[in-house]
């Protein structure tokens, strides 16, 4: 007890141990394009609204929303008032939103229109006149993926984003482009080309929310400040890794985007990968963005490559039928609004990756996500090897498990066994749990306040590089491709609320393995 009480106090100690610094945002300007979206809204705006009522933002912190809507400063500002009443309503104080909004602006126009950018330049310097001189300028690309090219190339023609080749060059320009980046690993390159015109690498920041999750940095503290861990992170003791990506809704009304992606672009190619390095990357030689980042790449670039003819050993899909969730009927994927009747879009894919390095042949890492699955869960779980039974005959053991959850109830739980009490031994499993709500309460931060705030201060580790997001387009095209001319004659194949379909349960059963259920 008294230990758990010197636990508890030095955490106390830590959680008020006031921000470094370096970790607060200098005096700078916000730029966000699609500033009307429901990502803006939701997201974007209660983040920095967030981060202001935490001190992590200057009073003269500039904000200027650009978009189509006709909108002025002061019906926007209203709009944006109304919405952190709603999603930010755990910190929304009338005094610090008074302030706030001051210094929001909002800018309509065209983004192919040229002028706008001559006016977007005089919103700047207007708005800006309060502040420091020399003051960094952060443009936020919330606009649909087929924008970004015009929208680099106008932003880099008009010199409002200029390209900055020195790191330390004042001041700064930054641009912060949305996922998904590229529909496929030419179309990425594409972009990537346009990119490198416009900018040195240094001012892109490809965002992946999952990357600012609490539990997701936490797994790089996890394996390399614990030296319990590290000797056991290999094929000599793992059997292999699951992780998992649930989602209980369903496309909701983001069916014209969907239609054109399905699951493995909306969710492999980004956030699942993202988990597979993170999960696997040996440890980088300084915790500096470009140190993470290459031995994230080193995993992408030895993940096996598959052949069209082994293809159905290594990917199963599947799209949802009606169902019930939570006790409530709800439509199949097909009677979604905006979906095509015969549509062939997979909503479900369990994908085994093999990464052909020291570290981890022949240890299958086995990805899943879908749509309509019982509830919202994403875990990464490492299953230890068993060891011999000779001595317990009598209980079938379970193998040590080792489960790290991403969402949403963060936290890290060990599976061990351990002797019934009695004259006889059996043996039975038992969970050591760890969740953040329990030692630290409730969440200090959203992702997206993370993300924000480190590309404020140019911290891009959380971020993705170029050849990173190619990489990881050519471990996915592969299976994407090899879909789009096979066509599923068994659509759909499982009732919204279960966790997949039969051939999903099948697919990793062959393998020796069973699907948890986080």
């Amino acid at each position: 007890m008294t230990e758990r009480l010197s636990v508890m106090a030095r955490i106390a100690d830590v959680m008020r141990a006031p921000v470094s610094e370096l970790r607060k945002a200098e005096t700078c300007s916000l730029v966000i394009f699609g500033a009307g979206g429901d990502l803006t809204r939701r997201k974007l705006m209660p983040a920095l609204f967030h981060l202001r009522t935490h001190g992590l933002l200057p009073d003269d912190f500039t904000i200027v929303g650009v978009a189509r809507e006709p909108y002025d400063d002061d019906s926007y500002r209203e709009l944006i008032g109304k919405s952190l009443k709603e999603f930010a309503a755990d910190v929304f104080d009338q005094k610090v939103w008074d302030a706030f909004s001051r210094r929001i602006f909002y800018l309509s126009g065209d983004f192919n229109d040229q002028a706008m950018y001559s006016a977007l330049q005089q919103k700047l310097d207007s708005a800006g006149q309060s502040m420091v001189p020399g003051c960094g300028r952060l443009f936020y690309l919330a606009v649909p993926p087929q924008v970004y090219p015009s929208l680099i190339d106008q932003l880099s023609a008009t010199g409002i984003a200029p390209r900055v080749v020195d790191t330390k060059l004042r001041p700064w320009t930054r641009v912060i482009i949305e996922k998904p980046f590229g529909r496929g690993l030419d179309s990425a390159r594409t972009l990537n080309k346009v990119v490198r015109r416009a900018f040195a690498e240094h001012q892109v920041y490809r965002i992946d929310h999952y990357l600012g999750k609490e539990t997701v940095q936490n797994l790089l503290v996890f394996r390399f400040a614990n030296s319990i861990f590290e000797p056991v992170w290999n094929r000599h003791h793992v059997h292999h890794v699951q992780i998992t990506a649930a989602e209980s809704f369903g496309v909701e009304r983001r069916a014209g985007y969907y239609e054109q992606a399905g699951v493995i672009r909306d969710m492999f190619q980004n956030h699942l990968l993202q988990l597979l390095t993170l999960t696997a990357m040996e440890p980088p030689v300084a915790f500096t963005a470009d140190a993470v980042r290459n031995e994230k790449l080193k995993v992408l670039e030895a993940i096996r490559p598959v052949t069209p003819a082994e293809m159905h050993e290594y990917a199963v899909r599947g799209q949802y039928g009606p169902g019930t969730i939570n006790g409530k009927p709800v439509p199949g994927y097909r009677e979604e609004p905006g979906v095509a009747a015969e549509s062939i879009t997979p909503t479900y894919a369990a994908v085994r990756f093999m990464v052909d390095n020291w570290r981890w042949h022949d240890v299958p890492f086995y990805l899943r996500s879908a749509k309509r699955m019982p509830h919202r869960a994403t875990e990464i779980a490492i299953q230890f090897k068993l060891p011999p039974q000779v001595f317990f005959r009598k209980d079938k053991l379970q193998p040590n498990t080792l489960a790290i959850r991403v969402q949403p109830d963060e936290g890290i739980a060990l599976r061990f066994e351990v002797k019934v009490p009695g004259i006889e031994l059996h043996t039975v499993s038992v969970d050591m749990d760890f969740t953040y709500k329990e030692a630290f309460g409730e969440a200090s931060h959203e992702a997206y306040e993370t993300l924000l705030l480190d590309a404020m201060v140019g911290e891009a580790t959380l971020f993705t590089r170029a050849d990173e997001v190619e990489a990881a387009w050519a471990v996915v095209d592969p299976i994407i491709e090899f879909w789009e001319l096979k066509k599923p004659s068994h659509f759909p194949n499982y009732a919204a609320g279960t966790w997949g379909p039969e051939i999903g349960d099948e697919f990793i059963e062959k393998m020796g393995c069973v699907w948890r259920k986080p």
